[in-house]
Order: structure tokens, then sequence, then C-alpha cells
């Protein structure tokens, strides 16, 4: 096992079977874009997985549901739970971090502040951490969704919302969107050691090749008599971009750049 250290799952899941109806086979895209080129490295392989549908949208209000199972979501960093509604419909949501089987959750305008309930942010407290959180209005959850993340919620002026994002940085976005009070489960993950080559393989992560190992016409850092320095002031990418060590890489016109209001920081740690 070398240094392998893994989340033990024994203590936390309740189920090894996914929910039949909700799962469907899936072609990974392995950093290829719809041409068939690689747009994202060090992508490939690994182990088959089964694709769990999960409910982002939330778009059963006022139905209490009930947490059903807690399991296992090999596409994801963070655990599942199957959920039934009390009209009988069954969803994967994503599950919090104190949330256990038996408890119930409820997707409302005027839900309780209670982990796994879901609401607008209007209607939550400052100070209060969420997940699953929407960056427009009824358009799904798109951000704070991994193992053990969370933001939190700063301050309001109608109609944004300030939430403080987990990298620090403090994003304008608003009220009328949605998320759920909490944080996220498995909040392990972020400890866990991979151990040994051949188990990053098993999970789709192709090997890394230093710049600095290359010649130069496939990377700046490349070239060389034996083990040189990169010669450069600022670290690049392959395509000659800044990259790491601090140095700012955001786009100077991104379009979400107005909501903003404190940029993550970038500073090197000492």
């Amino acid at each position: 096992m070398r240094h392998t250290k893994v989340v033990s799952y024994r203590n936390v899941l309740t189920s090894a079977k996914p929910h039949k109806a909700l799962t469907m086979g899936r072609k990974r895209d392995v950093g290829r874009n719809a041409d068939g080129r690689i747009s994202v490295r060090h992508k490939g392989g690994g182990h088959k997985r089964l694709y769990r549908e999960i409910d982002f949208k939330y778009n059963k209000r006022d139905i209490p549901a009930k947490i059903e199972t807690i399991e296992y979501d090999p596409n994801r960093s963070s655990f599942i739970s199957l959920v039934c509604y009390k009209d009988g419909e069954r969803r994967y949501v994503l599950t919090a971090k104190t949330m256990k089987v038996g408890d119930m959750m409820v997707v409302g305008e005027n839900a309780e502040i209670k982990a796994g309930n879901r609401l607008p942010m209007k209607n939550i407290p400052q100070g209060t951490f969420v997940y699953n959180v929407e960056l427009k209005p009824e358009g799904g959850a798109k951000i704070v969704r991994s193992g053990g993340s969370y933001a939190e919620i700063v301050a309001k002026d109608a109609p944004y919302v300030h939430l403080k994002m987990p990298s620090g940085e403090i994003h304008k976005i608003h009220e009328n969107a949605w998320a759920c009070v909490g944080v996220v489960s498995n909040d392990e993950h972020k400890l866990r050691n991979i151990g040994k080559a051949g188990r990053s393989r098993w999970l789709g992560i192709r090997p890394t090749v230093r710049g600095t190992a290359m010649n130069p016409v496939d990377h700046p850092h490349g070239g060389g008599e034996g083990k040189q320095g990169r010669g450069l002031r600022r670290a690049k990418t392959a395509w000659g971009k800044p990259s790491g060590k601090g140095q700012k890489t955001r786009a100077p016109k991104k379009y979400s750049n107005v909501f903003i209001i404190s940029r993550r920081k970038t500073r090197k740690k000492k």
C-alpha cells in the first residue's frame, strides 16, 4: 500500500449498489473536445464508471423528501444520497456533511435553515454555510459541489448576496439564486494520498512530465545541458502563458469580473 491514505467508507455508506433507474452508461471525454483533440492533458484510461443522474435543478418544491441511502459516486468527490419524495419519486442529490439515513429535506422558499434544505439566498441568514449554489436564478447548482467544500454568505446588498467562495474570493450572486444549507459531505477527501502511480491510472490520471525535462521545441522551460533552471523570470505553460508561482492567470476581460468584489489570494505560500 506504500503511503496510500484513503477515506474509510465502511462507517458512512449504507448501500453498495446504485438505484438502477437513475444510472446510465456514459463515454468519458478523457480530455478530448468535440473534434477529438486533446484539450486537457493527462487524462485517459481508468476504470469504467457507471454514471448516476444527480438532481442539480431541485425543481420539486415544497415536497418533503426522506434520505434512503448514502452512496459512493465514482464520478465526484462527495457522497450522494437517494431521496424519496412524498409523491414516491426518487432522485439522487449531493449529501450534506451531517445528513444521515432517515433525515428529511425539503426545497422551498420558506424552508427551515437546516443542513440539506434548499432555499433562495435572500432567505438565508448571513454567516450561513451553503453549497450547490446557482450562478443565475433557476439555472441549477453550478458551484461549490466538491467534497468538503462550502461557501459563506457574508453580506447582503439587494439585489445581490456577497458570497465568500472556498478559494477566499468574494463574489456577488443574485439574491434569487438558490443554494443548499450546510457543507458538502466527505470532507476527508482532501486528506487522501494516492500512494502509487498505479492508483492514479485506475482513476484515469495519466503521467505529468515536467517542462524542464522536455526539449525547447516542446516547452519554454525545456533544453539545456543537464539539469537547468528555467531561464525565465516567470513560469510559463507549454503555450507561453503565465502559470503558478502566485501569478494572476484570470482573463482581464472575463465576463464575470464585474461580480468579483475581492479576488482570491494568489501569492506564494511562505
